[in-house]
């Protein structure tokens, strides 16, 4: 008698482009725990995620915005003598709110910066 079981099929892209198993919340996910690097790491998170569901588009715009925020106050932090406060500032900033944004947007949750500039719409 011969073995003949066949492996599974490979993964399926589900509705929406997302492959089965997958977190759909992912990419807006890393767009809110990339937020201290400024506003690169949330702009490839959300130009990656933007179609693959409205909530990613919207949660990455509005990490987006909040590093685009952070990425002023960084640049900010070069004046001397206070530069350094802004810079400390910012990053503790940019890690509380973008853990809690993190935290949000894996549960499905939208979540709200509590100040941000509203660039990206």
């Amino acid at each position: 008698m011969t073995d003949s079981t066949t492996p599974p099929p490979p993964e399926q892209p589900a509705a929406g482009g997302q492959p089965q198993g997958q977190n759909p919340y992912t990419m807006a996910t890393l767009a809110h725990a990339t937020v201290f690097t400024g506003f690169l790491g949330p702009l490839i998170f959300w130009l990656i995620g933007k179609d693959q569901s409205p909530f990613a588009d919207e949660e990455g715009k509005k990490a987006l915005n909040f590093g685009i925020l952070i990425s002023i106050a960084y640049i900010i932090s070069v004046i001397p003598f206070i530069g350094w406060i802004i810079w400390i500032a910012a990053i503790i900033a940019a890690l509380v709110f973008g853990i809690q944004g993190a935290m949000a947007a894996n549960s499905g949750k939208p979540y709200k910066y509590p100040f941000t500039l509203p660039i990206v719409k």
